[in-house]
């Protein structure tokens, strides 16, 4: 819950800051001067560009968050290996071991999304971040959720 609310206040500061952008934009574009028109030009650009940006990283995130409560609810999630460091990572002596079989049952069955979202999970857990947002984006692909 406390997420969704988080993803509230950003989507209302994003819009916020939209109809900001936009108002100076044209603002700027009143002034006339091309140092003006130019900072006007990058206004309406980069508001838009900021928008896109968190709408696919909304999408990305629900489609994920669906995904693992279904995965969840199935009882596929990974189980939590016994000691993790205190930063909630895998220990360095775990990552290997897990990794390789997590990632030769994703080779093993590619147009399986469980097997993909198991495989960002760990990867998560252990640290590989955009290896594991490629992962569980697969997964969502897999699944016919598209980000």
């Amino acid at each position: 819950m406390t997420s969704r609310i988080g993803v509230a206040v950003m989507g209302a500061a994003l819009l916020l800051y939209i109809v900001v952008a936009g108002w100076l934009a044209v603002m700027f574009f009143a002034v006339g001067t091309p140092v003006s028109i130019g900072m006007g030009i990058a206004l309406i650009v980069l508001a838009p560009l900021g928008g896109w940006a968190l709408l696919r990283e909304l999408v990305f995130g629900f489609g994920a968050d669906r995904l693992g409560r279904a995965l969840n609810a199935d009882g596929g999630m990974p189980p939590a290996p016994a000691e993790l460091r205190p930063s909630g990572r895998l220990r360095a002596q775990d990552v290997g071991p897990l990794l390789s079989r997590y990632a030769a049952e994703a080779e093993a069955a590619p147009a399986d999304w469980r097997a993909r979202y198991r495989l960002g999970v760990v990867q998560d857990a252990a640290g590989l971040r955009k290896d594991a947002r490629a992962s569980i984006r697969e997964a969502i692909r897999l699944a016919g959720h598209r980000p």
